[in-house]
């Protein structure tokens, strides 16, 4: 298959990313729904990105120019003061408006600020308040009380502790790219590239947040003009190098994301192998992520089984991993055939409770002991055989 010829090295990459434009930017979700996932397109068109079923692409966003406008109403700066951050690299002086829009993150702040507001505070209740969450034992509230503030709330909670504009960004980090799996087969998608986003918004200590990539790529990153700065980041991750192998691939939410790009490259590339593929998400009605494309699939053979669990269509929740074990014979067939196995998507979670499930699978349906299940599941990594794209 064609996923055997490497690409060649680009001229673009994390350190010199291409400044691409989005094609397209559709909501995938439909009305009703709790959740907010978009199907992204990005012009490679003018670059010499290549990319291979599995591989993810780095995406640098930029900060929301309103928080961004706030922080600078907090330190009373006009954002051309010249600065030189600490965690960035550097040996000339930029803006602070240029460093707080692209260059640092303004989240998950640290208890190094709180140190120094603790220090720079004049006013007596905001520093008892800031002495109390420093306090040795207060280890365990200042972990919650950091989880639910940006570094804005913190210039708000405390105006009293002036800062510098030198010396608020040097307890700022390094704003990083963020990677998303490619929803797309080069081979039918030469010059772009398809992702699928789930749009982060939700609100703590009475504030709106936004996750900094999924709403740059939603929001602030207008279709045709704004430049987004891209790369490709090779994976281990990739579908069955022999086209005539069997895939399973299990991928809840956007876990399906690299689903869709393995199933157009075996198509585009004739492989013979059999796919069967497990999705899940909340309701059918209204998160079926790309419904009609497995369908299509399904009804030309392309797709040999489809499994579906749509936790909240019923009283008890359902997930792929009971999925799997209501099928786990056919399934253990599968993979005494030869077949590989795939999962993408939560970490935390689900790729845990499916790794349980496959377990149990090969024992039970394998006759094994869970030892003899384990080493068994063991060897399948091994051969490369069982690959997991979990963040």
């Amino acid at each position: 298959m064609s996923t055997l010829t490497p690409a060649a090295p680009s001229a673009y990459s994390k350190d010199r990313p291409f400044p691409a434009r989005l094609r397209e930017n559709r909501l995938l979700n439909r009305p009703g729904s709790a959740k907010e996932t978009r199907h992204i397109i990005v012009d490679l068109s003018g670059s010499d990105l290549a990319y291979k079923a599995g591989d993810s692409l780095g995406v640098f966003p930029s900060n929301r120019s309103e928080e961004v406008a706030e922080i600078l109403q907090c330190l009373e700066a006009t954002g051309a003061e010249l600065v030189l951050p600490a965690g960035l690299k550097l040996t000339e002086p930029i803006s602070l408006r240029e460093a707080l829009m692209e260059r640092l993150a303004l989240g998950k702040p640290t208890r190094k600020l709180l140190e120094t507001l603790a220090v720079k505070a004049v006013d007596g209740d905001e520093r008892v308040k800031l002495t109390g969450l420093l306090a040795p034992e207060a280890k365990e509230l200042l972990v919650a009380y950091l989880e639910q503030r940006e570094y804005l709330d913190l210039l708000r909670e405390y105006p009293s502790a002036r800062l510098s504009s030198q010396e608020f960004v040097d307890h700022l980090r390094k704003l990083m790219p963020r990677l998303y799996s490619i929803a797309s087969s080069s081979l039918c998608h030469p010059r772009e590239v398809h992702l699928t986003v789930a749009v982060v918004r939700y609100e703590t200590n009475g504030r709106q947040r936004f996750g900094v990539g999924s709403s740059f790529l939603a929001d602030r990153a207008a279709l045709g003009a704004t430049p987004v700065p891209v790369f490709v980041a090779d994976s281990h991750f990739g579908p069955p190098a022999d086209g005539g192998k069997d895939c399973i691939m299990v991928g809840p939410g956007t876990g399906i994301a690299p689903f869709r790009a393995f199933l157009q490259e075996r198509v585009a590339a004739g492989a013979a192998g059999r796919n069967w593929l497990f999705f899940g998400d909340q309701r059918q009605a209204t998160d079926f992520l790309y419904e009609e494309e497995w369908q299509m699939y399904l009804a030309k053979g392309q797709l040999a089984r489809l499994d579906t669990a749509f936790s909240r269509d019923q009283a008890d929740k359902v997930y792929v991993q009971d999925r799997m074990r209501e099928v786990g014979s056919e399934l253990w067939a599968w993979l005494q055939g030869g077949a590989h196995f795939y999962v993408c998507g939560d970490a935390k979670r689900m790729a845990k409770d499916v790794d349980l499930a496959l377990h149990e699978i090969v024992a039970r349906h394998g006759a094994m002991s869970s030892e003899q299940a384990a080493i068994f599941v063991k060897q399948l990594k091994k051969d490369q055989r069982y690959q997991r794209d979990v963040y």
